[in-house]
């Protein structure tokens, strides 16, 4: 058997077809690059880790001092904030490497994996933090409020710091947007946790610390839900939110010459890249580059998608020479694919 040569560092792809086959085409409009580079972001994340780890060090020491179940949930957090920006760049540089081997797409997903531990650490940690502060409501310890204060303001001052730096950062990464509602989270908390120390000192309403805790869980939660659900989307290989499959095949299938689109699939490979696939049949005699030009630059321009991998037949075409009658008024069509993968398209109205 002749041996391959690959070049792994530029790809050149030269599709070919046998006569009488489908053409398979992809990436047909002018290149793309699905690279992520090296250092992007990277200087950003760095610089709000740093002034979290060192608040963090000083806030657990305040937190056991002061007796602060507010504080002590806040440094808490502050520890997966840093966790979880650690975790981002790692997955950065994973998402970085080149596709090759068997790694297709490389390791792109490494980010959604990232994005979704930071969801998954945040609803966790809500569920321990808002068993302590409703324990804390029934038997509330003394709280020490100058502390509380003294250092909740100061965290505010560092997570402003922080969350600046990350929005710095390429937030429609979904891993970088997960670190981000961690340090996001942890702003609010610290407000939260200064009106509480405020209380403390000028009522002496002790309970004010485990109800700043338990509006930090409503935080937590909702940040955690969002990230689990939207990494979740991407690992099913669910549509990109915004995006109706069948919406976008019923737009293609206007096109002149098309008579059927089938085994539609749109997926995101990471964060802001969707891919799609189809097998499209166009007419007789049709020009199949064309119309495959044509379906690429809609995709494109009209739904964002530039990385899509089109299967052209003409109608009756296809590797047994079996054919297939397009079906007038009032008749039944037969199915070009038996096992086709979801709805079949066709011009004018039809079931999805």
């Amino acid at each position: 058997m002749a041996g391959h040569e690959h070049s792994h560092d530029d790809h050149a792809h030269d599709h070919q077809n046998p006569p009488g086959r489908g053409h398979n085409h992809s990436h047909g409009h002018g290149g793309h690059s699905h690279g992520v580079a090296a250092d992007a972001d990277r200087r950003w994340l760095v610089s709000a880790l740093a002034l979290i780890v060192v608040f963090m060090a000083g806030e657990v020491v305040v937190g056991f001092a002061a007796q602060s179940l507010a504080l002590i949930s806040d440094a808490a957090h502050m520890l997966t904030d840093a966790a979880s920006i650690v975790l981002a760049l790692v997955a950065m540089r994973l998402a970085a490497r080149p596709a090759r081997g068997g790694y297709t797409y490389g390791l792109k997903r490494a980010e959604i994996l990232s994005a979704q531990a930071n969801g998954v650490t945040l609803l966790v940690l809500s569920a321990w933090l808002g068993y302590e502060a409703i324990t804390r409501l029934f038997e509330p310890p003394a709280v020490t409020g100058s502390l509380v204060l003294i250092t909740a303001l100061i965290g505010i001052v560092v997570n402003l710091a922080a969350a600046w730096c990350m929005s710095k950062a390429n937030r429609s990464s979904l891993n970088v947007e997960g670190a981000f509602q961690h340090v996001l989270t942890d702003l609010y908390a610290f407000i939260a946790t200064a009106v509480a120390g405020v209380v403390v000192l000028t009522t002496g309403f002790v309970r004010a610390d485990a109800i700043a805790s338990l509006i930090v869980v409503a935080l937590m939660l909702k940040a955690g839900i969002g990230l689990v659900r939207d990494s979740g989307r991407i690992f099913l290989e669910a549509a990109p939110a915004g995006i109706d499959p069948d919406a976008v095949a019923d737009r293609l299938v206007t096109e002149p010459l098309v008579e059927e689109i089938h085994d539609l699939h749109i997926w995101e490979i990471t964060s802001n890249q969707p891919a799609l696939s189809a097998h499209i049949l166009v007419t007789p005699g049709g020009d199949c580059h064309a119309v495959r030009r044509e379906l690429q630059r809609r995709l494109a321009a009209e739904y964002g998608i530039t990385h899509s991998t089109l299967q052209v037949d003409h109608v009756g075409e296809d590797e047994t020479g079996a054919l297939l009658q397009i079906a007038g008024p009032g008749e039944t069509a037969a199915e070009h694919c038996a096992d086709a993968h979801g709805p079949v398209h066709r011009a004018g109205p039809h079931e999805h």
